[in-house]
């Protein structure tokens, strides 16, 4: 494991206590009383310090630019907070945190002027933060250093553990799972057991509004995890199909949309399709300019986070929108960001009720069969596509095929292929 991981894994713990710190400092002057804020048991909001981290890995390009950091650290953050919110509240809860009450929010789970803060406190976090956090892990000895990031993996795993089962009161459901090793059974089920029991006590205290109204709650709709799958699917020939028609358009060329080796599949518009419908599909009776804004904001966060992780994973810059104006960093551009806003609205209101009923029907007329074939299509697509890419970065900084896997990646995907499949890759 190399030190890049524990640099990333120490601001994860470090911002996730600082950030514990500040919440309940902050709530304990207000209530005049303690109110530990986290979501886990223990001193950590963990929320933040994968915030953190996203920041560190995704914004390190911007640290010459203020405005634009700013601007980077305001996105990612509020775009975290709300998916956060989101997906706290499909867990058979209320929302955990509601800002109805100040202006400029939206859902009452993001606001502008905490959306200014994060992206203020990002800004400190990535130029200097960054820097005297790891300084300080800098004086403990590296094999001291190591075991304690590695105690608190396991500390975080197991309070997450008992955070879960008391939201879901599964303390006295699980211990059949266990079944294979009693003592590790009966060891786990008292740990988890203690600290599911002081969680629900301090929600109690902390989020007394979300417990009175898990009382009242009826089951909503869910939308199923086979039911994303097939969503993604379509949505990432669809966004291949689309992608590659608007390049016809406007560049007078056909080329090359996709993002996987076999098919026309365009991954990163699968993903937003999937993502957009688990977080919206509950807000398709609100107005359209709401859905279309979230989908302005949302779509331009979660573009910009997939231009930085395919750099970092496969060194090539799949688009640059740097010709365009009001682009950030080549990544993203307001006029594209626009299309997001356009795209959510169509797919929520339009299109998203047509593809359930079709997905339905699908599932009725071939149960699992169709889609365990496709899941096994897209799996091996998607590894031998990461194989591929992979092969094909390192094969352009000239070294050799030596394994099996090279060699045959240097057979079927040669330098000619790889770059009729993806024909704007820059190396970088």
């Amino acid at each position: 494991m190399n030190d890049a991981f524990y640099e990333l894994a120490e601001l994860f713990f470090a911002y996730s206590f600082l950030a514990w710190l500040a919440e309940t400092a902050v709530a304990t002057f207000k209530e005049k009383d303690f109110k530990n804020r986290g979501f886990a048991s223990g001193p950590f909001c963990f929320l933040y310090g994968f915030t953190g981290v996203l920041l560190t890995v995704f914004l390190q390009d911007l640290q010459g630019d203020l405005f634009f950091l700013f601007l980077g650290c305001t996105v990612i953050a509020t775009a975290v907070e709300w998916y956060a919110g989101k997906l706290l509240a499909r867990m058979k809860q209320k929302k955990w945190w509601d800002y109805s009450g100040k202006l400029w929010n939206f859902d009452g789970y993001i606001c502008l002027q905490y959306s200014l803060l994060w992206g203020m406190l990002g800004c400190f976090a990535v130029r200097y933060g960054n820097g005297l956090v790891l300084g300080l892990f800098d004086l403990l000895p590296d094999a001291v250093a190591r075991v304690f990031v590695w105690g608190l993996f396991v500390f975080g795993w197991m309070d997450l553990a008992g955070s879960v089962m008391s939201v879901y009161h599964l303390e006295k459901k699980l211990p059949g799972l266990f079944r294979w090793n009693r003592r590790l059974q009966a060891w786990t089920y008292q740990l988890t057991a203690r600290l599911s029991g002081r969680i629900e006590q301090r929600f109690v205290r902390s989020y007394p509004s979300m417990l009175q109204e898990r009382e009242h709650e009826e089951d909503e709709e869910m939308c199923s995890l086979v039911q994303l799958f097939w969503l993604f699917l379509i949505g990432a020939f669809l966004g291949d199909v689309v992608e590659t028609i608007f390049c016809r358009l406007t560049a007078g060329v056909w080329m090359s949309r996709s993002s996987l080796v076999w098919g026309p599949f365009s991954v990163v518009w699968g993903l937003a399709i999937a993502l957009a419908t688990a977080l919206l599909y509950k807000d398709r009776d609100k107005q359209d300019h709401s859905i279309f804004w979230t989908g302005v904001f949302l779509g331009g966060a979660y573009e910009y986070v997939c231009s930085v992780f395919t750099e970092l994973c496969f060194g090539k810059v799949f688009w640059d929108y740097s010709e365009i104006p009001f682009n950030l960093g080549g990544r993203i551009n307001l006029l594209y960001c626009f299309f997001w806003g356009i795209a959510a609205v169509v797919w929520i209101k339009v299109l998203y009720p047509h593809m359930a009923r079709l997905i339905e029907f699908v599932l009725k007329k071939t149960g699992w069969m169709l889609t365990g074939l496709a899941v096994v299509f897209l799996t091996f697509n998607v590894w031998v596509s990461v194989l591929a890419l992979v092969r094909y970065d390192t094969r352009s900084d000239g070294k050799q095929a030596v394994s099996q896997w090279e060699q045959s990646m240097d057979a079927y995907f040669y330098d000619e292929r790889m770059e009729r499949i993806y024909p704007n890759a820059i190396e970088q």
